[in-house]
This record gives structure tokens, C-alpha cells and sequence, in this order.
């Protein structure tokens, strides 16, 4: 499926990428926004949560899952504070942990459904589909290059 490759070409990318920021640069807040580095754990925090989505909704028939405060998670765990290296290392991980999950889903397995924090029913491929797109629109917000990556 296209969205595993685009996973893993991401993730095999991205962290040299991330390196290139300086966490000087990477710690910068401007008008109470987000600094780079507290918006890549709220990436890591969508990975978490998806890793979890794509393995109960193989496990479960149709299961209601829960969302999550994307704010109230960055907080909690404090990205600010923490070294730049290690944001980059628990993102890589945790992509690579949700990539192995994908890479030996079914084919048929992509059409399962869930539904999260009472959405309508939603299949795992547009459940990938959406986090890859989601994490794409941090990248670009973050200025980090993807648009060269499939």
C-alpha cells in the first residue's frame, strides 16, 4: 500500500532532517505558538495514539476509540524541556514501532473499521492516509522538506 512506503520513506528521512535544526532553533517560540520542537511531539503523541488505532482495530470488530487533547499531551509531557536529540529519537521510534504494525497488516485488514472520539466509521487505510497527511501539514508548518519525499 502506497501510504506504508510514504511512512517508511519518512521515517527513514526525516530524522537526519530534524538533526539539521539547531535546538537552539528548534526550542524558539514565537506569539505563544509552539516551538519546533513541542509540535514534534505532538507528533510523536499522533503516532502513539495511531500505532494504538491500527493495532485494536485488527484486534477488535469496529472498535470505539478514544481521541486526545493534542494540547493538554504536549504539556503533559513537558517536549519543551526535553533534549532536542531525545524528541527526535521517541519520533523516530515510535514511526518505526506504528511502520512494523503496517508492514504486516493483511491487504485485507486496510478495510477494518473504527471510530475515534465518536467519529463515523473509518477504515485503517484512510486512518494511515489521514496521519501521514496530518503530519505532512506539521512539516510544513515546521519547515521541514517532505515535499520531495513519496
Amino acid at each position: 500500500m502506497q501510504a506504508v512506503t510514504s511512512l517508511q520513506t519518512l521515517v527513514e528521512v526525516l530524522p537526519a532532517r530534524f538533526k539539521a535544526i539547531p535546538p537552539e532553533a528548534a526550542a524558539e517560540r514565537t506569539d505563544g505558538e509552539w516551538s519546533v520542537k513541542m509540535e514534534l511531539g505532538h507528533l510523536v503523541d499522533s503516532a502513539a495514539n495511531n500505532h494504538q488505532r491500527i493495532v485494536r482495530a485488527q484486534l477488535e470488530e469496529s472498535p470505539s476509540l478514544p481521541g486526545y487533547d493534542g494540547e493538554k499531551w504536549v504539556e503533559a509531557q513537558a517536549y519543551q524541556n526535553r533534549e532536542w536529540d531525545e524528541v527526535i529519537a521517541v519520533w523516530e521510534a515510535l514511526n518505526r514501532h506504528l511502520l512494523a504494525a503496517a508492514r504486516v497488516m493483511p491487504q485485507d485488514g486496510w478495510a477494518r473499521t473504527c471510530t475515534v472520539a465518536g467519529s463515523k466509521p473509518m477504515t485503517l487505510q484512510f486512518l494511515l492516509e489521514d496521519y501521514i497527511s496530518h503530519m505532512r501539514g506539521h512539516l510544513d508548518h515546521m519547515k521541514v522538506k517532505n515535499d520531495d519525499l513519496a
